[in-house]
């Protein structure tokens, strides 16, 4: 089913847009919150909370793509449920990618210094400066939190290829926002 058509589905408010919707998009949205959390009865949760969540706000949305609109509201309840976990589960892939970030990005995401939403922005600057394999694989690693083996595998290269090119794009970015006087 076309995305316009799940979207009028929920303008009609008929409960035929969470089967179609889950149906394009569950596998997707389960991934994104397993990644992030590690844990499957955690991320169905969170998946159904996505669509709970889709199922408030349209209307009056009306996301274009739909595709990035289901992912980022499951993205964020896996991240709202990591936090509540409180102790970071151990072991929790987003927790191990994010680790490797912190050398690049301010210690408080809301210091004086720089607020959450300039960082965003600088970042975003600096993955259009990257070619599309690199930009592909940093999303893939720190948005989607894929294990250096998963990235490995879809570009055809050997895991210590893969985490040697994160390491070098992560030294990028350390330089960028340098260069751009983020404080790290």
């Amino acid at each position: 089913m076309e995305d316009r058509e799940i979207i009028r589905l929920f303008f009609e408010r008929s409960e035929g847009a969470i089967s179609a919707l889950s149906q394009k998009y569950g596998a997707l949205c389960f991934q994104i919150a397993d990644g992030i959390l590690n844990d499957r009865q955690d991320a169905e949760e969170c998946v159904n909370d996505a669509w709970l969540g889709a199922w408030n706000s349209i209307p009056p949305q009306t996301p274009d793509p739909l595709r990035a609109y289901i992912c980022r509201i499951a993205r964020n309840c896996a991240l709202k449920r990591l936090r509540a976990n409180s102790a970071l589960k151990r072991g929790s892939r987003f927790e191990v990618s994010l680790s490797e970030l912190e050398d690049c990005i301010p210690g408080s995401p809301l210091d004086e210094q720089l607020s959450a939403g300039e960082l965003s922005a600088q970042i975003n600057a600096f993955l259009a400066e990257l070619s599309r394999d690199d930009r592909v694989m940093f999303v893939r690693r720190y948005w989607f939190a894929e294990t250096i083996t998963e990235i490995a595998d879809g570009f055809g290269i050997s895991e210590s290829n893969a985490s040697v090119r994160l390491s070098r794009i992560r030294g990028r970015l350390r330089k960028y926002l340098k260069s751009k006087e983020v404080y790290i």
